[in-house]
């Protein structure tokens, strides 16, 4: 999961992103209103934890301009702010939940996950495809009841092409989102196809079907048709 961090203080902007990325996510920072809009206008993320007082504007616009948009992500905003109606209005313009600040870390993460379950995976920790089960609370992905071993980047790489299903994603998307932007940088994407071909070949030894498909031209698409 992909989480963009959107804070002015630094010490605690570092903490988060430390503790998330202790976690298991994928996370990226931006300090200022204009730092984040440049992000948000090049990259994707799945979650954005957004703090209302920013040097250069305000994190209220940053819900709004994504929710007008096709955004289809969580957005948790957290602040100082403690009055009911700052939480309303967090909440009116478009944010999923809305966290005091100061807070504990874990209490962030156990928001994230809330937030993912309910959008990203339909309420529940515990995706069924056919033959396929996937417990995105554990990471585990079991095939007929029997477990595969699969490294940190080939369930984030299941797990962003199941959430795109039957969508086309080009590699440079795909290494964009598991790697952060930083992946810019890259000569080729041809460590995305090993990738692919190894997450194929263990779904296929555990006896999944050929549900990663190439599409030409493109990259790839996760398929159950």
């Amino acid at each position: 999961m992909k989480i963009l961090i959107i804070e002015d203080e630094p010490e605690l902007l570092d903490s988060i992103s430390s503790f998330l990325i202790s976690e298991g996510y994928l996370c990226e920072q931006a300090s200022s209103f204009d730092a984040a809009m440049d992000k948000i206008s090049l990259y994707e993320y799945d979650i954005l934890v957004v703090d209302l007082n920013l040097p250069d504007g305000n994190g209220l616009d940053i819900v709004k301009t994504l929710k007008e948009s096709d955004f289809k992500g969580g957005i948790i905003i957290i602040s100082a702010r403690n009055a009911l109606d700052d939480r309303i209005t967090g909440l009116n313009v478009g944010a999923d939940d809305y966290l005091i600040k100061p807070f504990h870390l874990p209490e962030l993460n156990a928001r994230i996950k809330s937030l993912a379950r309910r959008i990203l995976y339909k309420g529940t920790n515990i995706i069924c495809m056919k033959e396929m089960k996937i417990d995105t609370e554990k990471r585990e992905l079991s095939i007929s009841n029997e477990l595969v071993e699969l490294t940190k980047k080939e369930f984030d790489l299941l797990m962003f092409l199941i959430i795109n299903k039957d969508k086309a994603l080009s590699k440079e998307s795909i290494a964009e989102h598991l790697w952060g932007d930083y992946i810019d940088s890259a000569d080729s994407y041809d460590f995305v196809y090993a990738h692919i071909k190894n997450l194929r070949r263990k779904l296929a030894e555990k006896g999944a079907g050929d549900y990663l498909q190439n599409v030409y031209g493109v990259g790839y698409k996760f398929t159950e048709k």
